[in-house]
């Protein structure tokens, strides 16, 4: 369960990205334009994003409490993979999905272009944090590309 979990968690990054940057490209092709509207397309690439981040969450969730690359001892802060999957991932992953549900919730209560302004924003801030947490394998963390 572990193997296909992680696998999942690792192949589902690649949408939660694709979608993330979707969002952001329509909100910031729109967001400069007080008489756009908020049509079909946008709410579709704005929700999926949200989706997707939130089961990415839930599968992130589950890895937390069964990885045997997360623990909570006296060597997990001396050791950088340790302390990367205990406190580093965890807590920007957490703080980017905040941000990006608040970014969605806000922009829903906007109008016109204030819409795209508050996606384009709090989307931005959450993919940038996702992109800096993510156990890349440049960064010798124990991750692949899936």
């Amino acid at each position: 369960m572990y193997s296909m979990l992680t696998h999942a968690h690792s192949g589902l990054r690649w949408l939660v990205l694709l979608f993330l940057v979707l969002a952001i490209a329509n909100a910031a092709m729109k967001m400069n334009k007080p008489q756009a509207t908020f049509g079909a397309t946008d709410k579709r690439l704005s929700l999926f994003a949200l989706i997707f981040t939130h089961i990415q969450l839930i599968i992130g969730l589950i890895l937390y409490f069964i990885s045997p690359k997360v623990q909570f001892s006296a060597e997990t802060m001396g050791n950088t993979v340790l302390r990367f999957y205990t406190v580093e991932h965890i807590s920007l992953m957490l703080i980017a999905i905040v941000l990006i549900t608040m970014g969605y919730s806000k922009a829903k209560r906007k109008e016109g272009g204030k819409k795209f302004k508050t996606t384009f924003w709090y989307y931005l801030i959450g993919l940038v944090l996702i992109l800096v947490s993510i156990p890349w394998p440049f960064r010798n963390l124990g991750a692949g590309w899936f």
